[in-house]
């Protein structure tokens, strides 16, 4: 059997040659990667609990992946009773995935490895805009990233991209921005084409969900709400201890839920929706109108002029003491709040996260949307729910849309258990 692991995933002619027996672990050592992938180092035991394997059969395979390159040893678990057992993990440097985050004013790159760390990343200041030629942009940004981090494109499986507005992962288009060009070839179909590479598209904030789900707080949970809060307000649901989506894949537009009857215009075109009042945008615009109003505030003296502003500069006013920040801080928390405090009485969650630029403002941003949810959360529903902030950092979403292209590339493969017969 041939023992790179791009020969599983992409060159899948020589199973056609395999006994019956052959293809079976074939298709074994495929799960236990995908599962070394998703719990990291992990013991014998755990892998033969997970699949129904036997001891014997189980380490029979651990050690063919050993002897093929693909996965170490790496220490010691928890003794239950006797001596610690190995723990195997998948070798670092295994493969590699091109991970792209896209916000309203800026692009990330990274790649990132099977032990989900970023080998390297660049920001690049871009405004969505239709006069943007998407497609070639990432391209020519990627293949300048991939040449400088000098990775081996046979190890890279697939391009990973999250992105605002109503994005159908199924079909590959978002529905919102990137419209230029997707009449006759879909977003994913072009950035495909242009790669040569699987390339998988998902909403930003079902991005931030999914690492959340498989790497963060929301693991191994049953019932998790996931607020992204950037320039806008997403949600991710995990319900029954599975993601969902909807039925063309819009699920979670929180952000545009109609809060104020004749409120400010929103970009998506009705008025009053919650991102007007309780997102990173609406923070600056706050900050914006108070400032030309003569409001005192140290953000007067932390920037040239207005244009300037963004979340990351009120939290760091307001983490220097401003109380302008800080009220506008805690007016945005309070919307946010009653926003969250309808959704726990829909979905009564077990767990709510809070992630993206605006969480890191932390106790400014979470008391005001306690207070907001003790006021319009039933007691009986709020009482069970937990509210935390993530743990996963302003990466989240390259760990997504990274977790995105590994779980689609493995899905593909085991597929083909059924399609060449076992």
């Amino acid at each position: 059997m041939n023992t790179l692991l791009e020969d599983f995933f992409i060159n899948t002619d020589f199973l056609q040659g395999l006994s019956h027996v052959e293809k079976k672990k074939h298709f074994q050592k495929l799960r236990i990667l995908r599962f070394l992938y998703l719990q990291g180092p992990t013991t014998n035991a755990e892998i033969c609990n997970a699949f129904n394997f036997s001891l014997p059969t189980s380490m029979a395979l651990i050690n063919q992946l050993i002897k093929e390159g693909l996965i170490v040893k790496q220490g010691r678990g928890e003794s239950v009773g006797g001596r610690k057992p190995d723990l195997f993990a998948i070798k670092p440097g295994t493969f590699f995935v091109l991970s792209i985050h896209i916000d309203r004013f800026n692009i990330k790159l990274a790649i990132v490895d099977n032990t989900n760390s970023t080998i390297i990343e660049e920001d690049i200041p871009s405004k969505i805009s239709s006069e943007v030629n998407i497609v070639d942009t990432l391209f020519n940004y990627a293949t300048a990233l991939i040449e400088e981090s000098e990775v081996d494109t046979n190890k890279l499986l697939g391009i990973g991209i999250s992105m605002p507005g109503l994005v159908s992962s199924k079909e590959g288009k978002n529905f919102t921005y990137f419209l230029s060009g997707q009449e006759s070839l879909s977003l994913q179909a072009a950035l495909k084409k242009q790669f040569d590479k699987p390339v998988y598209i998902l909403n930003d904030a079902k991005s931030a969900c999914l690492a959340e789900f498989r790497f963060g707080e929301a693991k191994n949970k049953e019932d998790v709400l996931v607020i992204s809060m950037d320039w806008g307000i997403g949600l991710g649901i995990v319900m029954g201890g599975k993601m969902h989506t909807g039925t063309s894949g819009f699920a979670g537009e929180f952000g545009h839920i109609p809060m104020v009857e004749d409120g400010e215009l929103c970009h998506c075109g009705k008025r009053g929706c919650l991102e007007t009042i309780a997102s990173g945008l609406a923070l600056v615009n706050k900050a914006k109108k108070g400032l030309a109003a003569g409001e005192t505030s140290l953000l007067s003296s932390m920037v040239n002029d207005d244009s300037e502003l963004n979340p990351e500069i009120i939290i760091e006013a307001a983490n220097r003491g401003d109380q302008f920040s800080i009220n506008i801080l805690s007016e945005i928390g309070s919307n946010l709040g009653k926003g969250i405090a309808i959704l726990i009485q829909i979905f009564n969650p077990e767990l709510v996260i809070l992630e993206g630029k605006i969480a890191e403002a932390k106790k400014f941003i979470t008391t005001p949307i306690q207070q907001s949810m003790n006021t319009f959360c039933m007691i009986q529903l709020k009482e069970k729910t937990k509210i935390v902030l993530s743990k996963l950092g302003r990466n989240s979403h390259l760990l997504g849309s990274t977790a995105a292209v590994v779980n689609n590339v493995f899905k593909n493969q085991l597929k083909l258990e059924n399609d060449i017969g076992k």
